[in-house]
Order: C-alpha cells, then sequence, then structure tokens
C-alpha cells in the first residue's frame, strides 16, 4: 500500500463524513466505503471484487448527478479518489 493510495483512502472517507446523511443514504455510503475497503486492500483490479466495487460506485457516482442531488465536479472529485485508493494508474473516469 502507498503513501498515495493511504491518502486517496482518507480524501474518501473525509468525503463521507463531510457530506454524510444530508447527501447520500445509508445504502450509499456503504456501497463508497465498499469500493474503498475493496481498493485499498487489493493488489490488482481484478482481485477481491475490486472492479466490480468500483464500478458501482462509479454508476452511483453517475446516478447522483443525473438526479441533481450531486454537482458533477463531487462527483468526479469522489470517483478519482476512489480509484486512487486502487493499485492502477490513474485515468480520468467515467463517474458523471
Amino acid at each position: 500500500m502507498s503513501p498515495e493510495r493511504t491518502h486517496a483512502y482518507r480524501r474518501v472517507v473525509h468525503t463521507l463524513d463531510e457530506l454524510g446523511p444530508s447527501k447520500l443514504l445509508g445504502g450509499e455510503q456503504d456501497r463508497i466505503r465498499l469500493a474503498a475497503d475493496n481498493l485499498i486492500f487489493s493488489s490488482d483490479l481484478v482481485e477481491d471484487g475490486a472492479r466490480e466495487a468500483l464500478e458501482d460506485a462509479e454508476s452511483l457516482c453517475r446516478a447522483l448527478v443525473e438526479s441533481g442531488r450531486w454537482e458533477q465536479v463531487t462527483a468526479t472529485r469522489l470517483a478519482n479518489d476512489l480509484y486512487g485508493c486502487g493499485p492502477g494508474r490513474p485515468v480520468e473516469l467515467r463517474a458523471a
């Protein structure tokens, strides 16, 4: 686990704490937390459901933007931070 991944994980946790139940339902928070946990402990994106959890979180980010509950910048930042928790190289995500 690299310092960059650890910092990305902290940013995800901070985002969840900051937004909390006012912007995310409990199940939505759980989906994001599951993705972050799977990614931080994975050595590649195909093990332990990491890719599926990341794709689910990206789908959630898109849905939050499409519904008007979130701004695109917030969803993109969270999606990028989630990706940063994982072992892959940072790239532009399909968050929103």
